[in-house]
């Protein structure tokens, strides 16, 4: 796989395809981030970036993991104490996932997001954005819950961390589109340069394969998961064996399969007993989604499989997640 494809793979979208091949004829030593709010244990959603991460260290660039504490206070996820104490056991956890220590950088974002300069150029931000347009940036909010001022600042300084954080790429989930144009949009006129984006995409609903598999509506799966908690979660996935081209539904254990397990397995094996045509092997997702189409792969014997990967994946984290609180 050439660099390029290894940085694009599973990208959902590439803004700019032209700066993103740039980056790709020369990846050495530059820098890609994700943020992430200090909120809990790591599930699903922060695991299809970390991948992403993954790959881009294998392409040659420095990774840079935002622990956005300023930001998580904004959201009223609790005391700056609190909220680092989280954001050190997700950086454990990252770090058990499979990010390379060494060449990841953690950032807190309290370490210069209360800075003089930063803090100026979030008032600059400020005057010229309009409430519209930061609130098309703004992150949907949980049930009744009422915007606070502090929702609308928020995408701002997301804006603005990607220049004071010297990157050459912003990676996030599509969710975060919204968040980069703005960025692509207003810290031009700061005398800032707009920084490429890459997102991934985000995965359906376990249990309906409708909207997007949610930690706090809804089944996700996380680094606290047991392994008969993966197992049972994904024994009981929405998986039909073919997809009506009429609905809106997507198929969340083939989405498993394709973000998850097969960027960081080279194959997988699919264990079954000779009655029913022993083991098959998959080098790539595309053969193993169109065995499963056929009827030539039991949705049974997929979700096995996937529950037995995704545990491997998970399981250093789980473990280190143990020794954080032993």
């Amino acid at each position: 796989m050439d660099t390029y494809d290894l940085i694009t793979r599973n990208a959902a979208e590439v803004v700019t395809d032209e700066e993103v091949r740039e980056l790709a004829d020369d990846p050495n030593g530059k820098r890609a981030y994700v943020g992430y709010e200090p909120s809990g244990v790591l599930h699903i959603g922060h695991l299809l970036t970390a991948n992403k991460l993954i790959d881009l260290q294998d392409a040659g660039m420095d990774v840079v993991v935002l622990l956005a504490d300023v930001h998580a206070y904004l959201n009223g996820k609790g005391s700056f104490e609190e909220i680092r104490e989280t954001a050190e056991r997700m950086k454990a956890q990252f770090i058990a996932y499979g990010l390379e220590e060494d060449a990841t950088e953690f950032v807190y974002g309290s370490e210069f997001q209360l800075d003089e300069e930063y803090t100026l150029d979030l008032h600059e931000l400020e005057l010229s954005t309009t409430i519209n347009r930061a609130q098309r940036a703004m992150a949907e909010l949980a049930g009744d819950e009422t915007a606070k001022v502090s929702h609308l600042v928020y995408p701002l300084m997301q804006a603005l961390d990607i220049e004071y954080l010297d990157l050459d790429l912003a990676v996030g989930g599509l969710d975060q589109r919204k968040v980069h144009m703005l960025h692509r949009e207003e810290v031009p006129d700061l005398g800032y340069e707009a920084r490429p984006c890459l997102h991934t995409p985000i995965v359906a609903d376990l249990t309906s394969g409708e909207g997007k598999m949610s930690s706090s509506d809804g089944v996700t799966i996380s680094m606290e998961d047991s392994t008969d908690d993966i197992e049972q979660k994904v024994n009981s996935a929405f998986c039909p064996p073919t997809r009506d081209p009429e609905d809106d539904l997507e198929n969340p254990v083939l989405e498993l399969f394709e973000y998850h397990v097969f960027p960081r397995f080279e194959e997988i094996t699919v264990e079954r007993p000779e009655k029913y045509g022993g083991n098959l092997t998959y080098e790539d997702y595309e053969t193993l989604a169109t065995d499963l189409e056929s009827g030539d792969l039991h949705p049974a014997d997929a979700k096995s499989t996937l529950a037995t990967y995704l545990d491997e994946l998970i399981a250093p984290g789980r473990t280190a997640l143990e020794e954080l609180r032993a």
